[in-house]
């Protein structure tokens, strides 16, 4: 049987480039992003090489959860469940002391609560040897003006990553963090500034790859630092 993986917000950037690689390898997967066009445009691309479950919708609504998690049962249950979609919040970014409170609610909605819900479903359908990718930043351990929403969100998903590990041994939970990337995403974070010098996302996606197919513990990781370290290589 395949190998099949979920990952979320797969439309473009690191999502869409983790998405290729693993088709090419010959997973099915089931991906989902907010914009239909986008989704419905990788999909087709994706198509040509796997079994594809291409789901439109926001990951911080249950109904959509809830169609994620049928998807994934479709299939045969999963042996990745990828936690990549999220939002940035404002852009430019404000500070804590003018935080839109109910715009603060949406990024946790989407970054903190969604992957942690997504998981609960989903924690029944996990084939053995299951492995689950917080996709994280370095603004959830470092503080960076400005990124107060964002990061602490990002810290919050961190921890309940790490308490998930804890709680289950049995699997094993990765916080990755894919270093900064030229990603639409960032091109919001950073409005008016060029961002061509950041490095594609697809200069990560060997390092996911590498949690997805080694034996490395449960923990924390950098993409891209680990791949020039050589960790996780047999």
């Amino acid at each position: 049987m395949p190998r099949t993986a979920l990952i979320t917000g797969a439309s473009r950037g690191l999502g869409l480039a983790l998405a290729r690689a693993l088709a090419t390898d010959g997973w099915q997967l089931v991906i989902d992003a907010r914009g239909a066009a986008d989704l419905q445009q990788a999909a087709a691309e994706l198509g040509e090489r796997t079994t594809v479950v291409a789901l439109a919708g926001d990951v911080g609504d249950e109904a959509h959860r809830q169609a994620l998690a049928s998807g994934a049962t479709e299939l045969g249950g999963l042996d990745a469940l990828v936690h990549n979609a999220s939002i940035l919040g404002p852009s430019p970014q404000p500070s804590l002391a003018d935080y839109p409170m109910e715009v603060l609610e949406r990024v946790y909605a989407v970054n903190t609560l969604a992957p942690l819900r997504l998981t609960q479903l989903l924690l029944g359908h996990l084939r053995p040897g299951a492995r689950i990718l917080a996709v994280t930043s370095d603004a959830a351990v470092e503080a960076y003006e400005g990124w107060g929403g964002y990061g602490s969100s990002k810290a919050a998903l961190e921890q309940l990553a790490a308490v998930l590990a804890a709680e289950r041994p049995d699997l094993r939970v990765y916080r990755v963090d894919p270093g900064d990337m030229n990603t639409r995403l960032q091109a919001e974070a950073f409005p008016g500034e060029d961002i061509s010098d950041r490095p594609p996302p697809e200069d990560s996606v060997p390092g996911l790859l590498r949690l997805l197919d080694g034996e490395l513990p449960s923990g924390r990781y950098q993409a891209r630092a680990m791949v020039a370290a050589g960790v996780g290589t047999r």
